[in-house]
């Protein structure tokens, strides 16, 4: 590796440990689904975000439930503080497409149709209120 390129990975490096975060890899559902998921946590206050995925009725809301738990144990790891007060936010949410696996289905007359089985990667960013600000 290049003396350029060390320096731009220590430094994004170093930024990472001032953001608090979780990620989940290669989920069996697909992206579309999982972001309807997220689109209803998105901007909440992170005890008010797991009521509303405990209580939706997606399947992929269980596990993005499970990403929030590990969010908010990462920044009560990193910070030192409780999260047991209402200012821990969640900043950010995305979902990004993963592999497919592409499997065949027998179709008539020795064709075969193309089923996707599509796969997810959820990053969750949560972050105090008034250091969102600043």
């Amino acid at each position: 590796m290049g003396a350029r390129k060390r320096i731009s990975a220590e430094s994004r490096k170093e930024a990472r440990t001032t953001q608090y975060y979780a990620k989940l890899n290669n989920v069996p559902t697909s992206p579309r689904k999982m972001r309807l998921v997220a689109d209803m946590i998105r901007g909440m206050e992170v005890f008010k975000a797991l009521g509303v995925l405990k209580y939706s009725n997606k399947e992929a809301a269980a596990r993005v439930g499970k990403l929030l738990k590990s969010a908010i144990s990462n920044w009560e790891q990193k910070t030192g503080h409780k999260a047991d007060t209402s200012e821990l936010y969640v900043t950010s949410i995305s979902v990004d497409s993963a592999t497919i696996l592409n499997r065949m289905r027998p179709a008539p007359q020795g064709r075969g149709y193309r089923i996707r089985k599509r796969s997810n990667h959820v990053t969750l960013f949560v972050n105090t209120k008034n250091e969102i600000q600043n």
